[in-house]
């Protein structure tokens, strides 16, 4: 609660104030009772009959300049619901415990808001948020993900941040779904911000002698130059891959290695210390390296779901990501296995 308005003259007394309420008692009252009267009432904590005492006017009529009080502006009331403040402090609680900068919480998900489109509209304005205070500007490069979560929020809308350069961490992956399509998703943010869509026309993992002939290529150096570049990056972070129903088709199936992998970020694989995981041909893999990501300076993960707490503590603990969105019930989840 707060007064903002002062009478536009010097205070009256009670008596006055008393009298030029009954006078106003069929019309409007005295912006100087309004305050006095208010004043008493949440300042000094008298009971309306107080105030109604001292004024010398009836408790009813104090209780109509209460409300014309509000009505006017000179009282404003704020009602914050509880869950905000349980909120701030976990979101707190989270980033002190996984020694992140930041954690950025979304409204509650649903049943059914997992996956699917119910996920995009839910996380989407902690991203903005995220993004926002990231302080991008004209010229700075952002760099985003492949990935369900991603495409999904990109679906929705983004803060503006005309000017800057939006591409992708990885090369583009032969599967029909949207999530897999990198330059699309990168399209999709640069259009949502009003950025510069920059695109990378290469596979994730080409073959031995299309690679070496790729990573020559002047239309693929320009955007791995971007990357060292790079202001901000927007993630995804995947689940363990031996309990994914889905993965990319790069990624060699039943690969033992990947047995110890927890997640990935920007199509880069790890174990439970944050350590790369490799497989077959995965040092052609076009994409931003798990070193050159930590060199970032604004890292933001966006992940949610009990089967990613594991991946998400594992990147936290490594420093592939500083800032996180999640929602509330997955916040839950990583202070409980963290502590």
């Amino acid at each position: 609660m707060a007064m903002t308005s002062r009478p536009d003259s010097p205070p009256e007394r009670p008596a006055d104030l008393g009298r030029r309420g009954r006078a106003a008692e069929a019309g409007h009252f005295a912006a100087s009772l309004l305050y006095t009267a208010a004043k008493m009432y949440y300042d000094e904590e008298a009971t309306q009959a107080d105030v109604a005492n001292r004024l010398g006017t009836s408790r009813a009529t104090v209780s109509r300049i209460l409300a014309e009080a509000r009505r006017r502006g000179i009282v404003k009331i704020e009602i914050v619901p509880p869950d905000e403040h349980a909120d701030a402090g976990l979101a707190e609680r989270v980033a002190a415990l996984l020694g992140l900068e930041r954690v950025y919480l979304s409204a509650p998900l649903r049943n059914g808001q997992r996956g699917g489109d119910g996920l995009g509209p839910v996380l989407a304005p902690a991203v903005s948020t995220a993004l926002t205070e990231a302080g991008l500007a004209s010229g700075d490069v952002l760099l985003v993900s492949s990935g369900r979560t991603i495409y999904e929020v990109a679906r929705y809308d983004l803060p503006p941040l005309p000017g800057v350069v939006v591409a992708p961490t990885v090369g583009g992956q032969d599967q029909p779904e949207g999530w897999y399509q990198t330059n699309e998703i990168t399209r999709m943010v640069a259009a949502r911000i009003g950025g510069r869509a920059t695109y990378l026309f290469a596979p994730a993992l080409p073959g031995p002698d299309l690679y070496k002939t790729l990573i020559k290529d002047p239309s693929i150096q320009r955007v791995l130059h971007l990357w060292p570049r790079a202001r901000c990056v927007l993630s995804g972070v995947g689940a363990p891959p031996m309990v994914r129903s889905d993965m990319p088709h790069f990624v060699p199936a039943g690969e033992a290695s990947l047995v110890d992998a927890v997640g990935d970020v920007c199509s880069r694989f790890y174990d439970r210390q944050g350590r790369p995981v490799s497989y077959a041909g995965s040092e052609r893999l076009i994409a931003l390296s798990l070193a050159e990501l930590k060199r970032i300076p604004i890292t933001i993960a966006v992940a949610s779901g009990p089967d990613k707490i594991n991946s998400i503590l594992a990147a936290a603990q490594a420093g592939y990501f500083k800032r996180l969105v999640t929602d509330p019930a997955t916040a839950e989840r990583l202070l409980e296995v963290a502590a």
